[in-house]
This record gives structure tokens, sequence and C-alpha cells, in this order.
């Protein structure tokens, strides 16, 4: 739902200008030194990236489902990387709290996120869970007061400088299964807390993940979500359907900046006496790669107005997921083999691209896993 077409379409001119000016000049330069500028990172702070999605009672802009999805077209034209910071704070790591979270545990530490003053992590990934996050082993032990935490999560985005985490433990040992998890607010500065050296990634140079690592670490009693155990693993479910479409959107936006680079260069590159757009296997891979950025993105518009309208879109959202990180990892490889021997060198952004769109199949849900959930909710929907 779009609330007011106008300013939407300030804040979309304003984010399109940012990418196209600011962002995608510094992309190489941000990839070859694992790094986003810190004052790249302030305009993000100023233009109100990190509150895109968080209410604006909190601080945040407040976008709707399908406004943020728009927004994210914009920002997928440019290295995923720069998304990447600002993303956790919008999405899985404030989510949980803005959706379960008590309101005094809102009031204490949303606006930090939306300002971007605190940077979030979401900590369910661990060594032996990652499509199965049912199987957390990560321990929470009520004491007194408080709750001490024991356990390894991997491939967490943004964990070495995160200064939040939302934790998905087990406080209920005897039971193995989802009913046992439950989520935790956990400060960055707390005791116990070791960060493990940043992972050495195929792509997405720029973003960093890490091990955190938690050795009896002391977490209050008052930050465990919604103050109820055994409803961690159902907070981070909500959570992942915003989440999927967000992911969507930006391979969408991807796609799209891909496509434009492949034409772009089709039509400059001459081979056999004119240029190579006008050759038909040429055409061919623009036009299939076109008509699937455009289904990808319907998909996603779609899926976020019944969102906005109230609607359950587990289905919906893991459909999108599924066509769209598929379908810019198709785009990639057809962009590198438009460009020949040119798309296998750094100097030309697909290179990049073409690793960066890797990681979309997995994270968020592998590919896999959407194919359960969809073929779970059509069971469920045919059984009514």
């Amino acid at each position: 739902m779009i609330r007011d077409q106008d300013l939407l379409d300030q804040l979309l001119d304003t984010v399109s200008r940012f990418v196209r000016e600011r962002l995608m000049p510094i992309e190489q330069q941000v990839s070859e030194q694992d790094s986003i500028p810190d004052d790249i990172v302030n305009d993000m702070k100023q233009m109100g990236l990190f509150g895109l999605s968080i209410p604006e009672q909190y601080g945040g802009l407040g976008l709707t489902m399908e406004e943020e999805v728009l927004v994210a077209f914009e920002l997928g034209r440019t290295s995923p990387c720069f998304r990447s910071l600002f993303g956790t704070n919008n999405g899985i790591g404030a989510q949980g709290i803005l959706i379960d979270g008590t309101e005094e545990q809102k009031q204490k530490y949303v606006p930090q996120l939306a300002t971007g003053e605190v940077i979030s992590s979401f900590c369910l990934t661990e060594p032996d869970a990652g499509s199965d996050a049912s199987s957390v082993r990560t321990r929470a032990e009520r004491d007194g007061d408080h709750y001490i935490l024991n356990g390894t999560k991997r491939f967490i985005t943004n964990g070495p400088h995160a200064g939040l985490f939302t934790v998905m433990a087990r406080t209920d040992q005897d039971n193995k299964g989802a009913g046992g998890i439950s989520a935790f607010v956990v400060e960055g500065d707390t005791p116990g807390i070791l960060r493990g050296k940043a992972d050495r990634k195929m792509g997405q140079q720029g973003t960093h993940t890490c091990d955190i690592i938690f050795e009896n670490c002391r977490v209050p009693a008052a930050n465990l979500i919604g103050l109820k155990e055994g409803q961690g693993f159902k907070t981070a479910m909500k959570v992942l359907d915003r989440g999927r479409l967000h992911i969507s959107a930006i391979c969408v936006g991807v796609a799209e900046r891909l496509i434009d680079d492949a034409l772009r260069y089709a039509m400059e590159r001459r081979q056999f006496g004119q240029p190579i757009v006008e050759h038909q296997l040429i055409q061919a891979m623009l036009a299939d790669s076109r008509a699937e950025a455009y289904a990808a993105r319907s998909m996603v518009v779609d899926a976020a107005r019944r969102k906005d309208a109230g609607q359950s879109v587990s289905l919906e959202s893991a459909c999108a997921k599924m066509f769209a990180s598929e379908m810019v990892g198709r785009v990639a490889d057809r962009a590198v083999q438009i460009h020949g021997g040119s798309g296998y060198m750094a100097e030309y952004a697909v290179e990049r691209f073409y690793r960066d769109v890797r990681l979309f199949r997995i994270y968020e849900g592998t590919t896999q896993i959407q194919q359960i959930v969809i073929a779970r909710n059509m069971v469920k929907d045919a059984a009514g």
C-alpha cells in the first residue's frame, strides 16, 4: 500500500540519485578494500536508510511493505554490500523486537537502530543448524534475573561490528524441537561475547560476517523478547516472511542493473561488422533476462500488497524468494556471456555481480527450503 505517492516519489528519486552518484562510482573500491567509507555510512544515516521499515514512533520512516520493495528495487542496482549494512537494522535485526517484543524493549532498542547509531545482527545459524533452524544448540539457562548463554553462531552478517544481537537459544533442554527455542536481545558489549575473525567470502566484499561465540554470557531476563520462553522460532519465522520479500526485491534490482549493463555493452561492442546486439542469439539472452526480471518484479509487488492488506504471505514470499534469487543467477550468467571474455575480467561490474548474486540462493532460506515451504503451504491450503 502506498500512503503518499508524492512523498514516495521524492524518496525514490533521492535513493536513485544516491545509488547512481555516490554508490556506483565506488563499487570497485569497496570491493578491493572490503570496506565502506565512513562518509558513505554517514550519508546513509542522514537519509534514514537504517530506519526505512521501522515505525515512525520509533524514529524510522515507517514504510509499508510495498513502499519498502520499491525502494529496494533502486538499492539493488548497486553492490549488495551497501544494503547489507543497514538491511539488518530494518529487517531481521529489528523486526523480531517490533513483532514480538514488549513496549519497553521496543522503546529501549529500536530508536537506536532507526538512526544507525547501533548496528544490529540476527543470530540464528550455527555450525550444525542452518536450513534446519529448529536444531539450534546454543543454550540459555535461567540463573535468577539472568540467562546464561553458551554456544556459537555462524555466518552472522555485520557480526564484527554489531552493537546489538537478536539471538535464538534453547531455553528448554528437554524440548529438542522448535518449541524449546527463545529469542533474546543481547547488547554487543556484554561480557562473554567473542567475535571470530571476519570470514573470507566468494563475493559481497564490503559485507562482513563472522562467528559469534557466547561463553557464559549473562543476559538480563528482561531481554527475553516478549518475556516469553519458547516463542523464538515463531518469531524468527515471522521475521523471515518480510526479509524474503526484501531480498527478492534486491534480486530484481540487481537483475535490472545487469540487464542495463549487458544491453549497453551489446550496443557498443562490434563483431562481424555490426554491434553484437544485432545478433539474434544475443537478443534472445537479453529478452529472456528482461522477461524474467519483469516476472519477478510483478511477483514481489503483488506479495507486498497482500502483506500490507493483512494477508498471510508465507507462500507468496517463499515463491518470490525462490524465483527472484534463481532468476538473478541466470541473468548474471547471461550478462557475463554477452560480455564474452571481458565478462570474466574484474574491470567489468558483471564479473563482481556474478559472484555476489550467488549468495541470494542461500541466505534467508535456501531455494530448497523455499520449495518445502511452498509445497507445505499448498498441502495445507488444499486440506482446508
